[in-house]
């Protein structure tokens, strides 16, 4: 086992830990709707790693796997059961510009992984693969914000928080967004002149044990 599934693997077992821990409170004071939320994200966690313990293989990639759970556990587990959104002000607007840089260089590396595979006869120019890496976190982020939509429609959450003067939520939906866009541009900006750069040692090997590690994403 390589390091970075070493690591993989320990950060998921302490985060389904702790969810285990917190799960055990909740249901015990019969925070059902918290509980519920807690179990989906504990499904969420261990499944992929039950799988590749299982079987072997990955049912995605674990980089990929590992910034979702880390995203989720700080959103739901942190943000909502454990009230950090009312008790840290700043919470909310840290974790989407955490989450657009991120998503930015997971929507990167893999445009830049596929660039590199020898299968695939295309090669996409380096304004291309920032572009993409761009609207690949813009798109993931406007997706959450609909599931925050939903969580607050139809399980009584407040994801979407009110603020002064706007008690719909709106302007917390585009602040995130707005937020969300600010990190994956700061990203994308990054990997286009990481590109336009002459030696890209580092980054193309990174590419090449990608795709070796999760061939079945680049078959045709």
């Amino acid at each position: 086992m390589t390091t970075a599934r070493r690591a993989h693997l320990l950060i998921t077992l302490v985060l389904a830990g702790l969810l285990v821990a917190e799960l055990i409170v909740l249901t015990y004071r019969g925070r059902w709707l918290h509980s519920f939320l807690v179990v989906c994200l504990l499904v969420f966690t261990a499944a992929p790693l039950a799988r590749r313990l299982h079987s072997g293989a990955a049912l995605i990639p674990s980089e990929i796997h590992l910034v979702g759970v880390l995203f989720a556990f700080a959103s739901i587990f942190l943000g909502e059961v454990l009230d950090y959104y009312e008790r840290i002000w700043w919470w909310d607007d840290a974790l989407h510009a955490t989450a657009g840089l991120l998503l930015g260089l997971v929507g990167f590396m893999l445009v830049y992984a596929l660039n590199k595979n020898e299968h695939v006869d295309m090669q996409m120019p380096p304004a291309f693969i920032a572009m993409f890496a761009f609207f690949f976190s813009i798109g993931v982020g406007a997706l959450w914000e609909i599931f925050e939509y939903a969580m607050d429609s139809f399980a009584g959450l407040t994801m979407q928080k009110p603020t002064p003067g706007d008690p719909t939520g709106l302007s917390d939906t585009m602040t995130d967004l707005i937020v969300d866009a600010v990190g994956a541009a700061a990203v994308s900006l990054a990997g286009y002149r990481y590109m336009r750069q002459p030696r890209k040692a580092y980054l193309d090997s990174w590419g090449r044990r990608f795709i070796e590690k999760h061939p079945r994403l680049f078959e045709r």
